[in-house]
């Protein structure tokens, strides 16, 4: 379940990575473009890279 002041949905987050990764768009242009910060869109990024399309749903937060 996505939070509701969530900026960033999973689908958001997969679009969010396949433009750095594989469109070559500049993290810090893609954060602007997403209204998010430039760490947040580095974080998705790198997931999708480990991960793939499965690593953009969301994760327990739980310790």
């Amino acid at each position: 379940m996505v939070h509701a002041n969530a900026v960033l949905t999973p689908r958001g987050r997969l679009l969010l990575a396949r433009l750095i990764v594989d469109e070559g768009w500049p993290i810090v242009r893609a954060a602007e473009h997403f209204h998010v910060s430039w760490p947040t869109a580095k974080r998705w990024a790198t997931r999708y890279v480990e991960m793939g399309p499965a690593g953009m749903a969301d994760r327990s937060s739980r310790p």
